[in-house]
């Protein structure tokens, strides 16, 4: 059998499907940065349909945290659009369940976790954008040294939607201090994908005191010239969540993503606008 676990050089040439079975299989349970270049990949949040209507509208109130291109059904745990042959109970390489937002755990699948009210979200990844950023010549710490991106809880307040609100989540990636212009305008093209940074430089003014000690992920080296550049972040949900205390809850492990079929660029922008409606009707069910 193959060992999956720390064969980069494999990664951006597997398909949606090929990457997909290989988390199915649960013989890979680490960070997705660096999978099927080009191709979407995705956070997850999967809720009860009674509580579908508060995070559509969380979503819609806080789009660069949340940048929704997929929906399921109700029920349904598949999501065609976004991929052939999906199945949202199997295919990321470890979830986080919650219950009454304790943090459960992480498991690899969630079939028996599944119920017929479920509605699956799938939120856009900063790492779609990351192609972009090595094609331009720019290095990405994580991906040079197989870790997991860092991330951080910062002060800075969600706009609050029902149960859901709580604190800014973000990514944080070390870039040189004379590209933080066209880094900016590289990844505000990708706003399916979380946009532009939130902020580049001291820490401090998002509320973050040491970035050697992330709240998810592990910490970056920084080389001469560097600093510090945050992204919104698609773990923001799962803080929302823990602070809402739902009764159950389940999400992907960070920087253990979904891996859609769907190409970066037009493709993504148009599911990304599409999903925008279903948000907005999800919304109105609660008004």
């Amino acid at each position: 059998m193959t060992d999956h676990s720390r064969n980069t050089a494999e990664r951006p040439l597997m398909s949606g499907p090929e990457a997909r079975r290989l988390f199915r299989s649960a013989r890979y349970r680490d960070h997705t940065a660096g999978f099927s270049f080009g191709l979407v990949q995705g956070n997850i949040v999967i809720l009860p349909a009674a509580e579908a209507s508060d995070f559509a509208r969380f979503c819609l109130a806080n789009p660069a945290a949340c940048p929704v291109v997929g929906v399921s059904e109700v029920g349904d745990p598949t999501l065609p659009l976004l991929g052939v042959d999906i199945d949202i109970r199997t295919d990321v390489p470890a979830y986080r369940v919650y219950r009454q937002g304790r943090d459960g755990g992480e498991v690899t699948d969630i079939s028996d976790l599944w119920r017929d009210d479920m509605v699956t979200f799938v939120l856009g990844c900063s790492f779609s954008f990351e192609q972009a950023l090595s094609e331009a010549g720019y290095e990405l710490d994580h991906i040079v040294r197989d870790r997991t991106v860092a991330m951080y809880r910062t002060r800075r307040n969600n706009v609050a939607a029902g149960p859901f609100g709580d604190y800014l989540v973000v990514s944080m990636r070390p870039i040189p201090e004379t590209a933080a212009q066209a880094i900016t305008d590289i990844t505000r093209a990708f706003p399916y994908a979380h946009g532009a940074p939130v902020h580049i430089g001291d820490p401090a003014v998002l509320g973050i005191k040491d970035l050697d000690s992330p709240d998810w992920g592990q910490s970056a080296t920084f080389r001469p010239g560097d600093v510090p550049a945050f992204w919104a972040c698609g773990v923001t949900p799962q803080s929302a969540i823990m602070a809402a205390g739902l009764e159950l809850c389940i999400t992907h492990s960070p920087g253990r993503m979904l891996i859609t079929d769907l190409p970066a660029g037009e493709p993504a922008m148009a599911a990304w606008k599409a999903a925008q409606h279903i948000l907005e009707k999800h919304g109105r069910l609660s008004s």
